[in-house]
């Protein structure tokens, strides 16, 4: 990564410093796009999907004119970025996400905050409607899909003004938003997935049943995942009332270890229900979220196609 291409600014400690998330969200997608050098549609809009008859204002450059050629009758070509689904992003505002900040480096609620802005504000960019869920025990917040410019705003402002408090319980706030979210669609699910695995399972399946495509944004706090602390320290439960005095290295290896046994149940669960899984350190450049959502756009536009 270099400063002159502008993803310098997708680093979580720079980002941590712009304390406007719609300025945060549009420094990440704009330090994307500079950084890819190109227009952000190009990862899919170029490839062709489908044809459909010609309509009187239709770019007379997008005419196929070997199929005119062979039918006699004027067809359009039809690009993936035109196969629009709707997308609703569920944002973790549990107590757990508040772990970081001040020396901790960024809070996990913050860095999923602004996955959540960047893909939105990229989702707009593409006339893609998109809708706001933040949840705990119970649904704080549902704006429903939408593309209209105004829409970004509402969505970027109660990101910026929700604090994450409360346990994380999704079995029963994921059923019913399944039962809610009536038109088929994308739902990105970011969160730290610290709750039951097999009631986030059956809550993923809903979604699936219901034919959402389904993005798991695993976020961790870097510590949460390398467990660097050294000297006696004092833990203390942000779910839960407990509190332990110990010596971290003694309890580092059997922690590592019931950590990647956690992270590998969540991924399973993802690719045996044909999930997109990706694991997110809160010291990671988020480059990668949107790297990861374009390669799963391309690939939900054409299974949209071939249905």
């Amino acid at each position: 990564m270099t400063e002159a291409d502008g993803r310098q600014y997708l680093d979580p400690k720079v980002l941590n410093r712009i304390t406007r998330l719609e300025v945060r969200a549009r420094t990440v997608v704009e330090g994307f796009i500079s950084g890819l050098h190109k227009s952000p549609y190009h990862g899919y809009s170029i490839e062709f999907a489908t044809h459909r008859e010609y309509v009187p204002g239709d770019d007379l450059k997008h005419i196929d004119w070997k199929v005119w050629a062979r039918a006699d009758r004027l067809y359009v070509k039809q690009y993936e970025e035109e196969t629009n689904l709707r997308s609703t992003l569920l944002v973790d505002a549990s107590r757990s996400m508040r772990y970081g900040g001040a020396d901790g480096g960024m809070r996990k609620f913050d860095y999923g905050c602004t996955v959540a802005a960047s893909l939105a504000y990229l989702l707009q960019q593409q006339q893609d409607a998109v809708g706001l869920v933040t949840f705990d025990t119970d649904v704080r917040r549902n704006l429903p899909a939408s593309s209209h410019p105004t829409h970004l705003k509402l969505l970027l402002h109660e990101l910026a003004n929700t604090q994450p408090d409360n346990r994380t319980d999704v079995a029963d706030v994921f059923h019913r938003l399944a039962e809610q979210i009536t038109k088929r669609g994308l739902v990105v699910l970011i969160s730290d997935c610290f709750l039951d695995v097999d009631s986030l399972t059956r809550a993923l399946q809903h979604f699936r049943h219901k034919r959402h495509e389904v993005v798991v944004f695993h976020v961790m706090h870097e510590h949460e995942l390398e467990f660097p602390f050294q000297d006696n320290i004092l833990f203390r439960g942000l779910e839960i009332d407990l509190q332990v005095l110990t010596e971290p290295r003694a309890l580092r290896k059997a922690y590592l270890e019931a950590v990647e046994r956690f992270l590998g149940r969540v991924r399973r669960t993802c690719a045996n229900n044909g999930i997109d899984y990706m694991l997110m350190s809160t010291s990671d450049p988020l480059d990668a979220a949107l790297a990861s959502y374009l390669a799963f756009r391309r690939r939900a536009a054409r299974a949209v196609v071939k249905r």
